[in-house]
């Protein structure tokens, strides 16, 4: 294992607070960070240090692909390190969006590739983006639908005459969800600011108390944006520290505030539908969304060994762990597929492989070649490890 340097992204949503205190940086921070990433995304690559210089992973990888993927990454996912791991760290709400499934992905951007004309791209990568976060704070989402029924009760307890076929089309259940998403979606520019605004002047009884809130706070920032509306179709889950939501393709969601980590594939591709000022394709987010019903969304941590959990996924591009090493326990071994990366959230511990051994306090990061081998943790922190997952 050796040291591995992440790259901040400082979207307008980010936190001035959460990366820079984990790293040990002055609080606030200049100006908004949002993410930290941590892997060979070639969008902002993490970066080794050699021979004095910064070496990023892309390059990394290329020179000697054997050895840091492993025959078995490079014969399933091609000469790429599947996910990317992530710091996540909303102090406001992102977009509404969802991600392609890799048959979607794989269309998507070959077609967009030949076309001339594009002016801009949905897809910018071949690759589906499966997606899970556990939070590390207390964490506010919208994840996936809930009953369509449940939602036509609240719409219609807003009173608001404009709202009824898209009503009528969620007491139809799951069979109206894409009339009713693409009524929202595509409501007459010249009406949202009047028709959000009608929403927000009515009053609703106390067991919509929560969903009034949540669309006052989207449309004091979207007041506009018909996506209010439809992020009122989705579950708004509140997750504790340690459990986990898990993000497949199609599925639209939107995290609104809190820290986490997260992991991905490898994939960049994201399709939106409102809260943003970024483009929305409506269209396209339409075509690739699953009108399902995500009745729970949250994923409970599973131990494997004394101080050590993961989180059970459907794909195998990724697979994350916990180490939480204290008084108790000292030490933990992993075996873990292809190269792994390591990421401190607090304390301090060393982790080794067959390649040597890395010391990391709070906010530190490592990494692993394939053929590393076991990776063993010593000391006393809380560890995040990323890894492929098994094939399926």
């Amino acid at each position: 294992m050796e040291p591995l340097h992440g790259r901040i992204r400082d979207y307008a949503w980010g936190s001035r607070t959460v990366l820079a205190r984990l790293q040990g940086r002055p609080v606030p921070s200049d100006g908004p960070e949002a993410e930290l990433w941590l892997g060979a995304h070639p969008g902002d690559p993490s970066t080794l240090d050699r021979d004095g210089a910064p070496r990023n992973l892309v390059d990394a990888f290329a020179e000697d692909p054997g050895r840091w993927l492993g025959v078995d990454v490079i014969d399933r996912f091609g000469q790429r390190l599947p996910f990317l791991l992530k710091v996540l760290a909303p102090e406001a709400p992102l977009s509404l969006q969802a991600h392609p499934d890799a048959e979607q992905a794989r269309a998507g951007y070959a077609a967009e590739t030949t076309d001339p004309e594009l002016t801009h791209r949905n897809y910018v990568d071949p690759y589906h983006k499966p997606e899970m976060l556990v939070a590390v704070s207390p964490f506010r989402a919208l994840c996936g639908f809930r009953d369509p029924k449940l939602s036509a009760d609240l719409l219609d307890a807003f009173g608001v005459p404009a709202l009824a076929p898209v009503v009528a089309a969620l007491r139809g259940g799951v069979d109206g969800l894409p009339a009713a998403v693409r009524a929202l979606l595509s409501w007459p520019s010249s009406e949202r600011a009047e028709l959000v605004a009608a929403v927000l002047a009515a009053e609703v009884g106390e067991q919509f108390a929560g969903s009034a809130e949540l669309a006052r706070d989207l449309a004091g920032r979207y007041p506009a944006d018909p996506g209010v509306l439809v992020a009122l179709l989705l579950n708004h889950v509140s997750l504790a520290p340690g459990e986990a939501i898990w993000m497949p393709a199609g599925n639209l969601h939107a995290y609104l505030h809190g820290a986490g980590v997260e992991i991905l594939a490898a994939s960049d591709n994201v399709l939106r539908g409102g809260l943003t000022p970024k483009h929305v394709d409506v269209r396209e987010l339409l075509r690739v969304l699953r009108f399902e019903v995500l009745a729970d969304p949250v994923v409970s941590p599973v131990p494997v060994a004394p101080g050590v959990v993961t989180w059970p996924v459907p794909v195998d591009d990724f697979a994350l762990h916990r180490v939480r090493l204290d008084g108790g326990v000292r030490s933990a071994r992993l075996d873990l597929l292809g190269p792994r990366i390591a990421l401190c959230l607090a304390g301090e511990v060393t982790v080794a492989d067959a390649a040597g051994s890395t010391l990391l306090g709070q906010g530190g990061a490592a990494i692993g070649r394939a053929d590393g081998g076991t990776v063993t943790v010593t000391g006393e922190g809380d560890l995040y490890l990323a890894s492929v997952g098994a094939p399926r």
